[in-house]
């Protein structure tokens, strides 16, 4: 063989076994958020095997307040944590912006969150940080700076104002497109803004209404654009279709719920399988793990099972990079539970289990 030739047959070989390398990777790092009035000191991070299904190497990765909810930007570059508190700053809580280099967390900057007990943080693609307060019944929103550390004069949407007759408590923002949408558990309502010269404004439909008492928590939209959110109170799932006209209408509302369970319940987390196929979502109190299919034409969901989660109180869940497994933070029992997810049928076997103190929310890097 020509020292050409060898070249090119190594330099070839080189780039597959990179490519197999890739393909093959297997450990995925998990960052753990916690409360902080027990054992648990702040941020964690664990390895996580997705061949075995097991959690290895914790660590504490940041010493936080309250890290009640994380988020990883896109670009993987930036992590964000509320501290879900009221004493902050004089108006309530904190957010934290963390630089990630090689795994690990560089403290950026920490603002505070225009209200009180912030309990989760959303990201857009064009430079937005929402964070929702829960007791300050408002959504504070900041734009990001090149390194990702929060700026200056977040606007403030104060949902207290709204409905006088009810008590607002923001639970949850994200963003699709250039739009907003918050789930507000006191209004019983998930609200619309639309971004317009900066700022974020009421949409063409600024509400999409449940059912009186529900309490919406957590809400996630499937691959067309439908709108699943689950409600805390009255432990039921809603379905809305969004419209040629670019509203939205409600098509179902089921219970999340076994019927054969009997007590209190509430629900917390909702996630969609990287294929669409199927909806988990959690139950506090039947400490489940609820499953339904998708109706991938009609976008209708049925019960396909509920599954244990071997603990207490099952906060936020997430999925794996490979969607072959779920794993659950358990709050009240102290564990994070790791499940096999069965891609075709979308049930779960339990696989082990891994203590720490007050775990909530689950993020994955890579």
């Amino acid at each position: 063989m020509q020292p050409k030739t060898l070249i090119v047959a190594l330099l070839a070989l080189s780039a597959l076994s990179c490519s197999e390398t890739k393909k093959m990777k297997k450990d995925h790092t998990l960052f753990v958020g916690t409360y902080t009035n027990g054992d648990s000191e702040g941020i964690y991070k664990f390895k996580f095997n997705s061949e075995t299904g097991e959690l290895t190497h914790q660590e504490l990765a940041a010493t936080l307040t309250n890290p009640s909810y994380l988020k990883i930007s896109q670009d993987r570059k930036n992590l964000y944590a509320v501290q879900e508190t009221a004493d902050f700053d004089s108006l309530g809580g904190g957010i934290s912006a963390f630089q990630l280099e090689e795994g690990k967390l560089n403290l950026l900057n920490q603002k505070g969150s225009g209200g009180a007990h912030p309990c989760h943080v959303a990201l857009s693609e064009n430079g937005y940080l929402a964070a929702s307060n829960y007791s300050g019944g408002n959504v504070s929103i900041y734009s990001l700076m090149e390194n990702g550390a929060l700026a200056e004069d977040p606007q403030l949407i104060d949902h207290k104002v709204l409905d006088t007759s009810k008590t607002s408590h923001a639970h949850m923002a994200g963003f699709e497109g250039d739009k907003l949408f918050v789930a507000d558990l006191g209004l019983d309502a998930v609200k619309q803004y639309k971004e317009q010269d900066g700022q974020f404004v009421a949409a063409q439909q600024p509400s999409l209404d449940v059912a009186e008492g529900a309490g919406p928590r957590h809400f996630t939209f499937s691959a067309s654009g439908r709108l699943y959110v689950i409600n805390e109170l009255n432990s039921t799932l809603t379905v809305f279709d969004p419209t040629s006209s670019g509203t939205f209408k409600e098509i179902q509302t089921l219970s999340t719920l076994d019927p054969k369970f009997e007590g209190k319940s509430y629900c917390a987390d909702i996630h969609l399988s990287p294929d669409g196929k199927f909806l988990y979502g959690s139950n506090r109190g039947e400490n489940s793990i609820a499953i339904f299919s998708v109706d991938q034409e009609t976008g209708k969901v049925k019960p396909v099972g509920w599954e244990p989660v071997k603990g207490d109180w099952p906060r936020n869940f997430s999925l794996d990079p490979t969607g072959k497994f779920l794993l659950v933070a358990n709050q009240r029992s102290n564990n994070i539970t790791v499940f096999s997810r069965d891609t075709e049928q979308g049930t779960l076997q339990f696989l082990n289990e891994i203590s720490l103190s007050s775990p909530v929310s689950l993020e994955f890097l890579d």
